[in-house]
């Protein structure tokens, strides 16, 4: 059983060496009861590997762990289970076919005369729910039918239900809307406040402001500094991050936008109603607004995959109307989605064959591929994006989010694209790699490619789109230009209420 009182959990001179990589170079770590720990770092910096240690699923090749004062080794997760240090993963570990409660008590159910007694089991879901604060959330409901933000609650309900001491929280809002963000931040206060310790893994920065005591930051597998918040501007936390100065992060346009490439007059679709806007040469247009505003369905309804039931589209002056994303990438059109990993990529498949997806017709001749041809151009892309690989037949699911990212875009790329769909592009990808995604996003754009950008970050929508356009209840209901927009006008767009005057 877990000892009592605010817990202590210390890492000292970790180590762990996989193939051709060190994982983890002599990194130490505290972690304190009643404290919100974040640990930052860009992808493969160490981050999961650290936390596969603490949580057990990882064993070390050199160092320590201590629990308490007392020295531990962790042989699978039941064992740091059994301290009471459990991990929350962003992919949540719940059985959808099950009941809240049947979730919550999962492996520790009440037994009474040799049967799980379900009075009982009911009992404890609804105790530890009501202590989070969910007190709108039934125990009987199966979890399948739950919303992704009553999900997670559900899954550190289940935590706290088998006395957490340590929570770590890997990524814990890179599934949540914006509104959902504020209910799992009580939660951890809450937590924090009963002694909890909480380890925070988190790409949003902004967020560590928010909720963060400690900070701790590692870069390719060393820890380069750990203080408290106070003592840790969000530039330094930035730059320890990188190793260098990211003096512009939201690269400027070099050249004024061209002509337009595609104009939706009062166009309606599933989810969308009398939606007109222009997308022109050269520019970047942030599309903004509440999840369920229409954006991503707005977005789907000009790549053809759903049909518009009114109004129309003209791409270069010509009606436009795909039945199917085939037509849409046939006219130029791509479409870089917000679920990369389910939606835009083949993750067994390695990165020669995703970049290649889209555009195998163009190399085949009588139904076969011409191999060299597409091994060249995939090179040639690669390179050009700057993928980091030392194969182009690694697998997509072994690369970092960032690099994912620069995939999905090049195959768009040879396959002749010249109007791109962003949907969320920087979602769950590290400061670094924004930077590059931005960067490249802005070299598109000057070598005459049409942008839309779907945004849920009101900073990145505001710092990288030359026009904002926003919208609500599945209408557009205003645009703002680069120089008029700021956060307070963007958001009364949104929100649907009275604009501010611009400081411009």
């Amino acid at each position: 059983m877990p000892a009592s009182g605010p817990v202590e959990l210390v890492a000292t001179s970790l180590v762990k060496r996989y193939p051709g990589v060190v994982a983890l170079d002599g990194v130490d770590l505290t972690v304190r009861g009643g404290e919100v720990h974040a640990v930052a770092g860009e992808n493969g910096a160490g981050k999961s590997t650290l936390m596969g240690i603490l949580s057990g699923s990882i064993q070390p090749d050199e160092g320590m762990l201590i629990v308490d004062g007392t020295p531990a080794r962790f042989r699978s997760p039941r064992d740091a289970q059994a301290l009471g240090i459990r991990m929350i993963h962003q992919e949540l570990n719940l059985v959808p076919a099950m009941s809240v409660a049947e979730n919550v008590t999962l492996g520790a159910e009440p037994q009474r005369g040799g049967v799980v007694d379900r009075a009982a089991r009911h009992r404890t879901a609804r105790a530890v729910l009501d202590r989070l604060g969910q007190r709108q959330l039934h125990v009987d409901t199966l979890v399948e039918r739950l919303p992704l933000a009553a999900r997670q609650m559900t899954e550190i309900a289940k935590a706290v239900a088998s006395n957490a001491r340590v929570l770590i929280m890997d990524e814990p809002t890179a599934i949540l809307a914006h509104e959902e963000i504020e209910g799992l931040f009580a939660v951890i206060r809450q937590l924090r406040a009963e002694g909890v310790a909480i380890v925070y893994i988190s790409h949003r920065l902004e967020e560590i402001d928010l909720i963060a005591d400690r900070v701790t930051v590692l870069r390719d597998g060393r820890l380069v500094d750990s203080r408290p918040l106070g003592q840790l501007r969000r530039d330094d936390i930035v730059r320890l991050m990188v190793g260098r100065e990211l003096s512009e992060t939201y690269p400027a346009a070099t050249t004024p936008p061209g002509d337009d490439v595609l104009r939706l007059e009062h166009v309606s679709a599933p989810g969308v109603h009398d939606a007109s806007l222009t997308l022109r040469r050269g520019e970047i247009v942030g599309l903004v607004g509440l999840v369920g505003a229409g954006r991503t369905e707005l977005a789907r309804a000009i790549y053809g995959a759903s049909r518009i039931t009114s109004g129309r589209m003209l791409l270069d002056g010509q009606p436009y109307a795909p039945r199917h994303p085939r037509e849409a990438i046939a006219r130029g059109l791509a479409l870089v989605p917000e679920d990369r990993k389910r939606q835009g990529l083949v993750l067994p498949a390695s990165i020669r064959e995703n970049v290649a997806l889209s555009s195998l017709d163009a190399r085949a001749r009588a139904n076969i591929i011409d191999a060299k041809a597409e091994r060249r151009e995939v090179v040639r892309w690669t390179e050009a994006l700057a993928v980091k690989s030392p194969t182009i037949e690694k697998p997509v699911r072994q690369l970092s989010g960032g690099n994912q990212q620069k995939v999905g875009v090049a195959r768009w790329l040879l396959a002749g694209a010249r109007v791109f769909l962003f949907d969320e592009p920087t979602r769950g990808i590290d400061v670094g790699a924004r930077a590059e995604i931005y960067t490249l996003m802005r070299r598109l754009a000057a070598e005459g490619a049409a942008i839309l950008m779907i945004s849920s970050d009101l900073p990145e929508a505001i710092g990288m789109a030359d026009r904002l356009i926003a919208m609500r209840g599945g209408r557009i209901v205003g645009e703002l230009s680069h120089a008029d927009a700021s956060a307070e006008r963007v958001a009364a767009l949104i929100l649907g209420q009275p604009l501010p005057e611009s400081a411009a």
